[in-house]
């Protein structure tokens, strides 16, 4: 049952819920911090920790999705961002980060415009291949099908194709759009797409093929979709919705398992615990892995929205640094402000509220809370 408020006579809304608005409540029993296990597993592909660094310049260059990878997490590279575009893209890097507010976004069109570069994008996913870590790149569906082909010739393990909404059935006047399932089908690596928000819009994802379905629209800290085109979906209610969408699409299917992956909404430890007791196996994560010493946006957070040549539906945004990856993933903390020690936040709650792992997690309790704004 869905709560509806009635906006005017001719129309209702439902009423929908930020991660801010909701909290999680202990159950009878408590365990051991030591006892829980945070690892996850899409297809064959094992991971010490649900953590997915988003395919942005600004968090995942080379070398941090390395790191990420050996720390235990898996590390999404942008395949449409400048390290595909430039030979050496990090003195443009650090001329965004540097840009004047005003002046930033009409900079970072223009050097978007380069055009991509296959053989950079082999040789990036080489890179990170040969450093020995699972090698995920990041294509929009207006791209992937020029290409595809490049990326899984230079091996990639996982394929993500990434967009603001992306749906199973695309309608276009003008071109060809890409048949998400006969692709999906035809490819050789899993899959993870989206982004989604809805139950229906996810469960058509599901029926794909796709391994995982990336829930949010316009909830991270540097989308302005809410204010550029009204679009907005509230995190919590919308992994809720996508988790029971993967719920029934189990039934449907005889038992086949998609992964759903938050998408937006997480950048403190307290909200990126909540999306996995709302129903999530794994969390992308920009601003929290924004704000490590090592990434290559140099305290500052872009996403490909802040860059678009006609109608950008992003900004740059100022995180900070707090530490490095290390740190931020599991500490030690020195503040209490949730932009550090993200895995011991998870462990933590899990323990305290009588959980072993992150899949029995997602059946803790929740209140909503809409007075405990941060």
């Amino acid at each position: 049952m869905t709560q509806e408020t009635e906006i005017g006579l001719g129309k209702s809304g439902r009423l929908s819920y930020s991660l801010d608005d909701v909290a999680i409540v202990p159950s009878r029993r408590t365990r051991d911090p030591g006892d829980v296990s945070t690892s996850w597993q899409v297809d064959a592909y094992e991971f010490d920790i649900p953590v997915i660094g988003a395919p942005m310049d600004s968090v995942m260059s080379p070398a941090t999705v390395i790191e990420l990878g050996r720390l235990g997490g898996l590390g999404v590279l942008d395949l449409e961002g400048l390290w595909t575009r430039y030979e050496d893209p990090e003195p443009l890097l650090e001329e965004i980060a540097q840009a004047p507010q005003a002046e930033a976004t009409a900079r970072m069109q223009e050097l978007y415009k380069a055009p991509i570069r296959s053989d950079l994008i082999t040789r990036r996913l080489h890179e990170i291949r040969d450093a020995g870590v699972t090698v995920a790149g990041s294509l929009t569906p207006q791209r992937t099908q020029e290409f595809y082909s490049t990326v899984l010739e230079a091996g990639v393990d996982l394929f993500v194709i990434r967009g603001t909404a992306v749906s199973a059935e695309h309608v276009s006047r003008s071109h060809e759009p890409l048949n998400l399932k006969k692709f999906i089908y035809e490819l050789d690596v899993p899959v993870i797409v989206g982004g989604a928000a809805t139950y229906q819009a996810a469960l058509h994802l599901m029926r794909t093929g796709a391994a995982g379905v990336l829930v949010g629209i316009g909830g991270g800290a540097v989308s302005t979709m809410r204010t550029t085109i009204g679009m907005h979906a509230p995190m919590a209610t919308a992994i809720a919705d996508v988790a029971a969408a993967r719920r029934d699409y189990m039934d449907e299917s005889g038992g086949r398992y998609v992964h759903v992956i938050a998408d937006g909404g997480t950048g403190v430890s307290g909200n990126f615990v909540k999306a996995f007791a709302l129903g999530a196996d794994a969390v992308m994560l920009s601003a929290p892995l924004a704000r490590a010493s090592e990434a290559p946006g140099h305290g500052e957070l872009w996403g490909a929205e802040a860059h678009h040549a006609e109608l950008p539906r992003g900004r740059r945004f100022h995180v900070g640094t707090v530490g490095d990856m290390r740190e931020i993933l599991f500490g030690p903390s020195h503040q209490a402000d949730g932009t550090v020690n993200f895995v011991g936040a998870l462990r933590r709650a899990m323990a305290s509220t009588g959980y072993l792992d992150v899949k029995e997690f997602q059946r803790c309790g929740v209140v909503v809370t809409p007075y405990e704004r941060l």
